[in-house]
C-alpha cells in the first residue's frame, strides 16, 4: 500500500500526517535553540538553569507561530478533498519551508556571536551596500562552505523525514465514500484547525495584541531573553519595516511639539549659549565658550577606531593589555570614562562624532537616505568658513556608506582611500589597506598640509573588522585566553599598536604642539558579560582628548556622561572663539556646575528600542512596552540591576522630547547651522 498513490486520503490521515509534520517543526526549532545557546555558551556565565527553560518555553511559542506558517497549504487543503491528496506537494513543501528556516538557523550562530540580536534589518542593510564586499567578508571571515555542506545534507534529511511522515500517516485502505469525505466533516475539521491555528499564532487566549518580541523579554538575562525569540520571525519583521518608506518606523510624538522643543532646550542649553531663529530651529545658538577653558591650539584631528569596545581598553579597567599603546596615551590627556557611541554600527559613529547628528529611530542609516543630504553643523559646516584645510583618511572605498557623497556635501575635499594607496604594508581582500598603512599614510598627508593654516583631519581605521584580515607577520602578540573574542582582540590590539607608531610620527610635526586629537571609538562589541538587554558593552568606548596644557586645566579623568554627538561642541570650546551650531550635544567641559551629562543611545539595525543614560542609570524603552530602568556600573567590575517599579519621569520625558524634536528637526530640514529650505530661495 506505501507504494500505491492516495487518491481518497481520510480526514484522520491528513490531520495525522498535518500533526506529525508540525511535531517534526516544533522539535527543529527547538534544536536550533539548543544550537544557538551551546555555540554562544559563552554568554550563558551564572544564568540560572530555570531562566533558560523559561527561555525555551517562550521560544517554543514564537516557533508555535512559525509551524502554524507553515501548515497553512494543509489546513487549506481541507476545504477540498482533491487538494486533500497532494501529498508530493506537502513534501516539497514542507522540505523546502524547513530548508529555509533552517538555513536561516544556520547563518544566526555566528549573526548573534558577532551581534548579540536574532536576525534583523542589518542582513538587508549589509546587501544594499556593495554585494561584491560582502560576500567577501562572509567568505574570508566565516566558515561559509561547511555551512552549506551542512545545509544540503540537511535539506536531504527533512526530504526523507517528511516522505517518512507520509507514509506513516497513510491509512491501510481507503474507507468510506469512495469520493473522499463528506463536505461538512471536512469543512468542521477546517473550522476547528482554523481556531487552533489562530491560537496558536496568537500565543496565547487573553484579550489583547499577539505574542510580540517584547514577551520573550520575561528573564534578567539578556541572552536567555534573546533565546526565546525567533530569527525567521524576527527576520521577517525587518523585511516588513525595510520594505516599507523608512519614515513608517519613526518615532511617534508623546507630547506637544512646543513642550518637547522646551525640554530639549532645557537639556541641551547652557549658560554659554544663546538661542537664535528660535521660531524656526530647535537648538541652534551662538555659543561663546570661556576663554579660560580654551587650550592654545589650532588643528583638530578626530581618530576613529573601528570597534574600540571600552570594556577591553586597560585605561578603563580592561584586563589582558589588550591596548597598551592607548593605555600610555592616556596618561597624557583626558580620558571620559562614561563615553558612548550613539550607535553600534560604523555608521552612525561617523555621522554622530563629525555632524553631531542623534542616531534616530528610522533614520539609522542617515547618510544613504534623502534626509542625508541635508545640511548639519558638524565639524566640516563649522571649521569650513574659518578657511581650515581638511582631510579624510580611510584604509576602504568611500563609497561603502555614502561616505564620500555624504561627507562632500557637508564640506570636505580632500579623501584618501583604498585606491590612493601604492604598495601597502598589507592589503585586506574585502576592506581594504591595513590600519598601520592608514596611518602611515595620515602622517605623511598631516606633514604635506600648509604651514600658514589650520586644517582639521579624520583618521578611521578598519582592521577591527570582521574578517579581521591582518598582516602575516604581526608585530603584536595574538590575544589568548578569551575564547570566542580572541581573534577580534588581538586585532583590536593591533590596531592600538598602529595608533602607538602614528603618534610616534606624529610627534615629529611641526604642528603636533598646536593640535587637539580626538581619539574616540565609533562603537563597542559584545562579550561574555551583557549589561542590560541594550548590551551597554556594545555602546561604551573610550574618548581621548590630547591637546597641549589639557591635563592642567581639566585634569587626567573626566567621569562626565557623553555620547559622539557631544564631541564637535567640546571641540569648538577648546578652539575657542564665538560660533553658531545646531550640535545635538554639548561641550562636556563647559557643562553647569552639578551637570554629569546625559546621553541618548540606540542600537543599529531596526530594532526601535531607545535609551537615555546618565552616570548612574540608563532609561531603556522598548517600542510598544513599558520601559526598564536600571542603576549600572562600568570599569573593572561591572554590574547592572533593575530598579524596582522602573520610573524615572525625568529621564523618560527628556528622552521622548529629544527623540520627537530632533526627528521633527531632521524632516523639517532645519537641523544645520542655517535653515536649509529657507537658505535655498
Amino acid at each position: 500500500m506505501s507504494s500505491k498513490k492516495l487518491q481518497n486520503p481520510t480526514i484522520i490521515s491528513h490531520l495525522a500526517f498535518t500533526l506529525a509534520s508540525a511535531l517534526a517543526l516544533l522539535v527543529i526549532y527547538g534544536l536550533l535553540r539548543v544550537a544557538l545557546l551551546m555555540y554562544n555558551h559563552e554568554l550563558i556565565g551564572d544564568t540560572p538553569l530555570a531562566e533558560f527553560l523559561e527561555a525555551f518555553y517562550n521560544g517554543m511559542r514564537f516557533d508555535l507561530r512559525v509551524v502554524v506558517y507553515a501548515c497553512i497549504p494543509m489546513l487549506l487543503a481541507l476545504l477540498n478533498r482533491r487538494a486533500m491528496a497532494a501529498r508530493g506537494f506537502f513534501r516539497w513543501w514542507l522540505t523546502g519551508f524547513a530548508s529555509i528556516t533552517l538555513f536561516l538557523g544556520i547563518t544566526e550562530l555566528d549573526f548573534y556571536r558577532e551581534f548579540h540580536q536574532r536576525l534583523n534589518s542589518l542582513v538587508f542593510q549589509y546587501f544594499e551596500e556593495d554585494l561584491k564586499t560582502v560576500a567577501s567578508m562572509l567568505w574570508n571571515g566565516f566558515p561559509v562552505g561547511r555551512y552549506l555542506i551542512a545545509w544540503a545534507l540537511a535539506t536531504w534529511l527533512l526530504a526523507k523525514l517528511f516522505k517518512g511522515l507520509d507514509l506513516l500517516t497513510r491509512p491501510a485502505e481507503v474507507v468510506g465514500n469512495a469520493t473522499g469525505p463528506a463536505w461538512y466533516w471536512r469543512g468542521t475539521a477546517f473550522f476547528v484547525c482554523l481556531v487552533i491555528a489562530v491560537i496558536a499564532a496568537r500565543g496565547h487566549i487573553r484579550q489583547g495584541p499577539p505574542l510580540r518580541w517584547g514577551d520573550a523579554y520575561t528573564t534578567s538575562s539578556m541572552f536567555a531573553n534573546q533565546l526565546g525569540l525567533n530569527g525567521t520571525l524576527t527576520l521577517v519583521s525587518a523585511a516588513r519595516a525595510s520594505m516599507s518608506d523608512h519614515r513608517d518606523n519613526l518615532w511617534k510624538s508623546t507630547m506637544s511639539d512646543a513642550d518637547a522643543q522646551q525640554v530639549v532646550r532645557d537639556m541641551l542649553l547652557t549658560p554659554h549659549d544663546t538661542l537664535v531663529d528660535a521660531d524656526t530651529a530647535a537648538i541652534r545658538r551662538d555659543f561663546l565658550p570661556p576663554a579660560e577653558n580654551t587650550l592654545p591650539i589650532r588643528n583638530v584631528v578626530v581618530i576613529l577606531m573601528e570597534s574600540f569596545a571600552g570594556h577591553f581598553v586597560g585605561a578603563l579597567g580592561g584586563r589582558g593589555d589588550i591596548t597598551p599603546y592607548f593605555d600610555q596615551l592616556a596618561k597624557e590627556g583626558l580620558l571620559f570614562d562614561r563615553f558612548f557611541s550613539n550607535g553600534t554600527h560604523t555608521h552612525q559613529g561617523m555621522f554622530a562624532t563629525m555632524a553631531c547628528f542623534p542616531n534616530l529611530p528610522s533614520f539609522e542609516y542617515l547618510m544613504r537616505t534623502p534626509e542625508g543630504a541635508h545640511k548639519f553643523s558638524g565639524l566640516p559646516q563649522l571649521l569650513g568658513p574659518r578657511g581650515f584645510e581638511n582631510i579624510y583618511v580611510y584604509n576602504g572605498n568611500f563609497q561603502w556608506d555614502n561616505q564620500s557623497g555624504f561627507f562632500s556635501n557637508q564640506g570636505m575635499t580632500n579623501f584618501i582611500g583604498r585606491e590612493d594607496f601604492v604598495d601597502p604594508v598589507f592589503m585586506d581582500p574585502t576592506w581594504g589597506v591595513s590600519d598601520q598603512d592608514m596611518f602611515d599614510r595620515a602622517a605623511e598627508e598631516l606633514a604635506k598640509l600648509p604651514a600658514d593654516k589650520p586644517y582639521y583631519a579624520l583618521l578611521q581605521t578598519l582592521s577591527n573588522h570582521t574578517p579581521y584580515a591582518l598582516p602575516k607577520d604581526l608585530p603584536v602578540e595574538p590575544v589568548t585566553g578569551f575564547g570566542y573574542t580572541d581573534e577580534h582582540l588581538t586585532a583590536m590590539r593591533y590596531a592600538d599598536w598602529a595608533l602607538g607608531q602614528f603618534f610616534e610620527k606624529a610627534r615629529k610635526l611641526p604642528s603636533f604642539n598646536e593640535t587637539l586629537f580626538v581619539i574616540v571609538g565609533d562603537h563597542g562589541f559584545g562579550s561574555d558579560q551583557q549589561l542590560t538587554e541594550m548590551d551597554l558593552f556594545r555602546f561604551n568606548v573610550p574618548l581621548l582628548l590630547i591637546a597641549p596644557g589639557i591635563q592642567e586645566k581639566f585634569g587626567k579623568l573626566d567621569h562626565t556622561v557623553g555620547t559622539q554627538i557631544d564631541i564637535v561642541p567640546t571641540i569648538m570650546g577648546r578652539l575657542g572663539g564665538d560660533v553658531r551650531h545646531q550640535c545635538w550635544g554639548r561641550d562636556l567641559l563647559n557643562l553647569p556646575p552639578g551637570d554629569e551629562g546625559l546621553g541618548v543611545i540606540k542600537p543599529s539595525g531596526g530594532d526601535q528600542t531607545v535609551a537615555i543614560v546618565s552616570p548612574e542609570r540608563i532609561l531603556i524603552q522598548p517600542k510598544g512596552f513599558p520601559p526598564r530602568l536600571y542603576d549600572y556600573q562600568l570599569g573593572a567590575n561591572p554590574s547592572a540591576e533593575r530598579v524596582p517599579g522602573d520610573s524615572d519621569p525625568q529621564m523618560q520625558k527628556a528622552l521622548e522630547a529629544f527623540l520627537q524634536t530632533a526627528t521633527k528637526s531632521l524632516l523639517d530640514d532645519t537641523a544645520g547651522v542655517v535653515d536649509s529650505k529657507r537658505n535655498s530661495h
